[in-house]
């Protein structure tokens, strides 16, 4: 949780960052209950990556710019090396890319 330390004393907006859980999500918006309730603002990921947390997941909203955003949600242990990656669904579907080169799909190595 270094990253939430670090972006709660180095917040870029004039209120600090906030932990908080995903109580609903759609079209790239989230409803997030914390200290105070956050409606309907734009979830931050990296280009090409679009994705709906789940309810009740772990995330941090912060002011930037005047509008509050939210960073994404709380990793979870996956089991992976530094350097590895793994793209997940709440169904269980997987793709995992592994610093020896391999690519596993749901388990299988390709």
């Amino acid at each position: 949780m270094w990253i939430l330390n670090y972006v709660t004393k180095k917040s870029i907006g004039e209120s600090p960052a906030e932990k908080g859980n995903i109580a609903a999500s759609s079209d790239g918006r989230v409803h997030v209950n914390a200290s105070s309730e956050f409606s309907e603002i734009p979830i931050v990921a990296p280009y090409g990556i679009s994705y709906s947390p789940p309810s009740g997941e772990g995330t941090v909203v912060i002011n930037a710019n005047g509008s509050d955003v939210c960073l994404g949600t709380v990793a979870k242990g996956a089991n992976l090396e530094a350097g590895e990656l793994m793209l997940s669904s709440l169904g269980g579907a997987s793709i995992v890319l592994k610093n020896d080169g391999g690519v596993y799909i749901n388990g299988v190595r390709y």
